[in-house]
């Protein structure tokens, strides 16, 4: 980032430069933190998750949060020499990596048997995950899955380059409702919600009535000059 700001106005904090007021765990402002809400889902199928390493510390990115959700969860960096760690699938499991590549199964399509699933999911922007599967030592060749189709995205952080594109969470948990079970989809989009709607609410883009899973008392918005001032309503 650019510049700096002051970060302390009262209660209020600013977006920019608040690195260190931010949870470690869910990355969100600590007071907005939900890592009280986020579940430890004992799981057959074991998520390992490839994440880019210029998505390691975003606030927006849900692959992390994701993989907190799941017990097990194996979570590795792709981008730097260092974090070149090939993929080894488990004896007697069997892995599937889950990107829309062309020649992708859908996931319900798929005909399972009684080895549990590895789940493998590359975590970037479309171009950087799309090319992990090339990239990743051993991943190559393993079979990839795709979503079928569903509702769409409610991720409204970031900008969508594909009509039916997700979050990493939203596509981590609508893969884990059919792996699993829709009780550890639901779960998990929960938390996902929560995010979302204690974010935008910290943004000035909806007011506290609209955050399903409330805001901690005490908590002011944090940067309502994203909002016009013509706008702005109570906070």
């Amino acid at each position: 980032m650019q510049g700096s700001r002051k970060l302390h106005d009262g209660n209020r904090v600013t977006r920019r430069g608040n690195g260190a007021l931010r949870c470690s765990g869910c990355r969100l402002h600590g007071s907005l933190c939900v890592c009280e809400l986020v579940p430890k889902l004992e799981t057959r199928t074991r998520l390992v998750l490839y994440i880019h390493r210029f998505e390691e510390r975003k606030p927006t990115n849900t692959g992390l949060l994701a993989a907190s959700c799941l017990a097990g969860s194996d979570v590795r960096f792709r981008g730097r020499p260092e974090d070149d760690e090939p993929f080894s699938c488990p004896e007697g499991s069997r892995a599937l990596v889950l990107f829309p590549y062309e020649d992708a199964t859908p996931l319900d399509q798929v005909v399972l048997d009684d080895r549990p699933v590895t789940l493998v999911v590359p975590d970037g922007n479309w171009r950087q995950a799309s090319k992990m599967y090339k990239r990743v030592t051993g991943l190559r060749g393993l079979p990839c899955v795709s979503l079928p189709a569903g509702p769409r995205s409610s991720y409204r952080l970031r900008s969508e380059a594909h009509d039916s594109g997700l979050s990493t969470l939203e596509a981590i948990a609508r893969a884990f409702g059919i792996l699993e079970s829709v009780a550890v989809q639901r779960a998990m989009e929960a938390v996902f919600l929560a995010m979302v709607e204690r974010t935008l609410w910290a943004r000035g883009g909806v007011p506290r009535s609209a955050v399903t899973s409330g805001i901690p008392d005490g908590v002011r918005r944090h940067d309502p000059r994203s909002v016009p001032r013509s706008n702005r309503g109570p906070s």
